[in-house]
């Protein structure tokens, strides 16, 4: 793509579908994709907001059927076309692994990575004929540092995002010669709803927060949007060199070891 095309929208043209895109990092990454050139469908258990621009379906991505019927709404709403899939719908789960019964444990998994599974095979003849015509395709996971890096209070949590990290690895390496790229990214602490209902449970929520901030290199919460560009990175045709990637938006927290601050 050359410079003026990426300088008008690399996105232009381009169409994509956002899973757990009403709030959050969902919604994030449908808005700054439309707002550099996509057409974006949102599917979620909650209709979007009108207002934000988006087309909206409603589904359960633990509803196979559900699923399928999602997509293909999508998918007439879009044109009949779909260059991009963000997989982003899922859920938090704290404890150890103690603290879950077993049918959490089967909740949680099947939403955070069968779900994904679910819509991704759902998606995939459609992104096979955006190579066909388009000449490339991209699936971006919403996976996380607790999939990569022992946290404590997260075992279900961490599971079901290890799995999704290897299954990013995985589908990468099946369908690179198609022209599919798939990369995930991996958001730190990220200040989403689901971190809000966290920290509004603690006995100090005040607290908690500073401890979370200060569990980050950069001393805060990442940003929705700052994950929201990550992902529009990883689905970018100008990244079409970049797949079986997996992109930490953390503030440091996986590669970073500082020394506890002087308190001089």
């Amino acid at each position: 793509m050359s410079e003026q095309a990426a300088a008008a929208g690399e996105f232009n043209g381009l169409t994509a579908l956002v899973t757990g895109g009403a709030s959050g990092i969902g919604l994030a990454t449908a808005q700054l994709l439309t707002s550099r050139g996509a057409r974006v469908a949102v599917l979620d258990r909650d209709q979007v907001d009108e207002k934000h621009g988006l087309i909206g379906v409603v589904a359960d991505v633990t509803d196979d059927a559900a699923v399928q019927r999602a997509v293909g709404e999508a998918l007439a709403a879009l044109g009949d076309q779909l260059d991009i899939l963000v997989n982003n719908a899922g859920i938090g789960a704290a404890g150890t692994v103690a603290d879950n019964s077993d049918d959490e444990w089967h909740r949680v998994l099947d939403i955070n990575v069968v779900g994904m599974v679910r819509v991704s095979r759902a998606a995939l003849d459609h992104l096979r004929r955006s190579v066909a015509d388009r000449g490339q395709a991209a699936i971006v996971n919403t996976c996380s540092v607790a999939g990569v890096a022992g946290l404590p209070q997260r075992a279900l949590y961490s599971a079901s995002k290890g799995a999704v990290y290897a299954l990013t690895l995985a589908m990468a390496a099946d369908h690179v010669r198609e022209g599919i790229r798939v990369n995930c990214v991996l958001p730190g602490t990220a200040d989403t709803p689901w971190i809000g209902r966290l920290l509004d449970a603690a006995d100090d929520p005040g607290a908690e927060r500073a401890a979370l901030n200060a569990r980050q290199p950069i001393g805060r919460l990442v940003a929705a949007d700052e994950v929201a560009a990550g992902i529009a990175y990883l689905a970018s045709p100008l990244a079409s060199a970049t797949t079986g990637t997996a992109l930490a938006v953390d503030g440091g927290m996986i590669g970073l070891r500082l020394r506890p601050p002087s308190n001089s």
